[in-house]
């Protein structure tokens, strides 16, 4: 395929290309086409290089894209061509003295994104110009600086970008910013709120991690929305502590502000994805209104705040499942990690052939903490037989800490003190940021089972 040729079928292979080629049909045309399964009018978008071979993408006028399977397509026409033009109209980002100073963080991913509805091209945006292009509602809350530390998909985010988000957070406390917003992808962003809500003790401000479940080129996308309710957190919200900032239902309604260390995402898609689990979320956005929910550390006037980054990656979590084999925790011993997190079954428990393991762990020094599979409830190991012998094999249980976030302050806790295990186990049960609740919120734990006449009642209500 010569270089123009490829260019014309971006992301196209064959059988597709032959096809396109057959009815005069590029990247960028506006098409007509009849199908076994209907007609469809859209742009031919290009697609990736790992995209499958099979689908034509469009994009329908209704904003959402579609795939045609090719021998499914018996006929296409062309009526238009839309060129790419890959740039957000930018303009200067207004600035106004009366309104607070934030900085805007980028990790890696769109933070922002218009769509050019002229060629069906999604944008990213992320100067503070080209955010004013994509969500000017943004200058009536502040005056945003962004700063782009570095461009990772969130699955490849680890310790080495916690300690330099800590770090920054540190120095733009330090010079004056009024709240801190990370720009963050959602798949891993509950584990890098929870390593900055240890690695930033006591902050002044506000820091509020976003992201977003949709892109900015889907009619239902949360992008913006989220964006502008976390910087009105920021700039004027009085929590000062590290909390992600997404869709409360799912609808446009309000967002939630969650805890940084009791958030977790809980489904694939949903716009409301990030539920606070054993506690109620600490408030919620809505309309230039925060309302808070419970009691949470207030924004202060000083610039003082202990950055704390140290972070010792030998440290693992392992999700028990039945007839768990004692040979996992051991190659962990060998290969010289320093601390495991369980997550047990019931209220903390493992089978009994585990339990050589465990002995070994102890005996080389391997630090061995429980916590739930169950997300909700609290660890009792005193209840049954079997979790007063897991103790006695110096296992130490957690309370309520959530699983992910035992696993990240494990590995911070190490960092503090590489050769004290008592000290490291001190640190690990005493609550520093809300991580361990003395008790659980009666009305927090819902489960809404679909199709019992409780919830056909509870929706007829709402939806009536």
């Amino acid at each position: 395929m010569t270089e123009q040729r490829a260019d014309a079928y971006k992301g196209y292979r064959e059988p597709l290309v032959s096809l396109m080629a057959r009815f005069g049909i590029t990247v960028w045309c506006k098409v007509d086409v009849d199908t076994t399964r209907g007609e469809f009018s859209g742009l031919v978008l290009p697609r990736s290089e790992t995209a499958d071979a099979h689908h034509l993408v469009l994009k329908l006028d209704s904003g959402y894209n579609v795939g045609l399977r090719h021998d499914t397509i018996r006929a296409m026409t062309k009526t238009g061509f839309r060129e790419a033009i890959y740039k957000v109209p930018e303009e200067a980002f207004p600035r106004d003295d009366r309104l607070p100073e934030v900085i805007l963080l980028g990790t890696g991913g769109t933070i922002a994104s218009r769509l050019d509805y002229r060629t069906g091209a999604v944008i990213p945006a992320f100067s503070p110009g080209e955010l004013y292009g994509s969500v000017p509602e943004l200058a009536d809350l502040c005056n945003l600086q962004t700063e782009k530390l570095f461009g990772e998909f969130s699955e490849n985010v680890g310790p080495l970008h916690y300690r330099a988000l800590a770090e920054r957070i540190g120095q733009a406390i330090e010079q004056g910013f009024a709240g801190v917003v990370i720009g963050h992808g959602t798949d891993t962003m509950h584990h890098t709120a929870a390593a900055l809500s240890f690695m930033v003790q006591r902050p002044p401000i506000p820091i509020v991690m976003v992201g977003s479940q949709r892109s900015s080129d889907r009619p239902s996308s949360d992008a913006a929305r989220n964006l502008i309710h976390a910087t009105f957190a920021a700039a004027h919200g009085d929590i000062a502590e590290v909390m992600v900032c997404m869709f409360g239902p799912t609808s446009d309604r309000y967002n939630l502000l969650h805890r940084g260390t009791r958030v977790r995402k809980m489904h694939s898609s949903y716009r409301s994805t990030f539920r606070t689990l054993g506690d109620i979320p600490l408030a919620m956005v809505e309309d230039g209104a925060i309302q808070s929910l419970q009691t949470c550390a207030s924004r202060r006037d000083d610039r003082t705040v202990q950055i704390r980054p140290e972070f010792e990656e030998r440290v693992t979590i392992l999700y028990y499942y039945p007839n768990m084999n004692p040979d996992i925790l051991e190659a962990v011993v060998d290969r010289g990690y320093r601390g495991v997190v369980i997550a047990g079954t019931g209220l903390g428990h493992v089978n009994r052939k585990v339990y050589p393991a465990l002995e070994r762990a102890r005996s080389a020094g391997v630090q061995v903490y429980m916590t739930l599979q169950t997300l909700w409830g609290f660890v009792q190991m005193n209840v049954y037989e079997t979790g007063r012998e897991i103790l006695g094999l110096g296992v130490i249980p957690l309370a309520n800490m959530l699983p992910e976030v035992a696993y990240i302050k494990l590995g911070w806790a190490l960092g503090q003190h590489p050769n004290d295990p008592a000290a490291v186990a001190a640190l690990m049960q005493t609550p520093l940021a809300g991580e361990i609740t003395e008790r659980e919120p009666h009305d927090g734990y819902l489960v809404f089972q679909g199709r019992t006449p409780e919830i056909d009642e509870f929706l007829g209500r709402i939806w009536s």
